[in-house]
């Protein structure tokens, strides 16, 4: 599976441990940040959310501080459902319900190790469909 992974300086050092910590079960295609000297989160989150709509099977994961404004500017992307998760849970059922193609990942309110759990159930849960399909038919609103 490839995952298009990014993040700004705030989420730089979660991204390499992540990176680091699934070497060998994820193909990553890293879009950046390459360093923790400040810059624009908005630049990654497109860079990745674009790659994700370009790829039928591409995921991807954003990490900044919060990961508010990585989730703002993905969703600005009509056909991505970037999910903000802290817990296992919450991303299990971002997937399970809504289908979520990026995992956002909030740098400063979580561990490394909650962090590696959140993802692990992030690509175990699969979409359930049914009723959410439904659902996610009315997100991209015109």
């Amino acid at each position: 599976m490839k995952i298009y992974i990014g993040s700004d300086h705030a989420g730089y050092e979660l991204k390499e441990l992540v990176k680091k910590h699934f070497e060998g079960f994820f193909e990553f295609v890293d879009k950046g940040t390459f360093s923790s000297e400040s810059v624009d989160y908005p630049d990654f989150a497109h860079q990745v959310a674009e790659s994700v709509l370009k790829d039928s099977d591409g995921v991807g994961i954003l990490i900044c501080g919060t990961g508010n404004g990585m989730a703002m500017s993905a969703n600005k992307h009509a056909g991505i459902r970037a999910a903000l998760c802290w817990s296992p849970e919450i991303a299990a059922l971002a997937k399970q319900h809504n289908n979520a193609n990026i995992l956002v990942l909030p740098a400063r309110f979580i561990s490394s190790d909650l962090a590696m759990d959140t993802i692990n159930a992030f690509f175990k849960a699969e979409f359930e469909g049914g009723r959410h399909q439904r659902r996610i038919d009315k997100i991209n609103f015109q």
